[in-house]
């Protein structure tokens, strides 16, 4: 089952999570968790919810956070998260684009050994263009 699928009621998610429905009602106006909604618009809850009414209740009992703390606290969460898949893209891109270089760079340096000639004795050669 995919953690992101609306599948629990309320009143199972509340049982879940160790807390009254009119609890996961508030959390839903406050927008601390925001559940799926069915074809009648009854509160859809997923597994990944569930996980997070959990982790606002720890944070409340155990840490003594307040409803808006706890609320900053998953929105900083979620850009974080963001931010995190962000950088995995451009590193991503940088892999390609460093691997297109040294493919491009290869290529020249291929491409310029064709032209070049063996020579046995080393010579220096002083070239003075004429004046005209």
């Amino acid at each position: 089952m995919d953690d992101d699928a609306p599948v629990f009621v309320i009143s199972v998610a509340a049982a879940l999570a160790g807390m009254h429905p009119q609890t996961l009602r508030q959390y839903d106006r406050l927008g601390l968790v925001t559940p799926g909604r069915a074809g009648g618009g009854g509160r859809r809850y997923s597994s990944r919810d569930v996980a997070l009414l959990r982790e606002v209740q720890r944070l409340s009992q155990e840490q003594g956070v307040n409803l808006a703390g706890i609320k900053r606290i998953i929105e900083l969460e979620h850009q974080v998260e963001a931010l995190q898949e962000r950088v995995a893209e451009l590193s991503s891109d940088l892999v390609g684009a460093r691997k297109a270089v040294a493919t491009a760079h290869e290529s020249a340096v291929a491409g310029l050994r064709r032209d070049l000639v063996p020579v046995r004795e080393t010579a220096l050669v002083v070239w003075k263009p004429q004046r005209r």
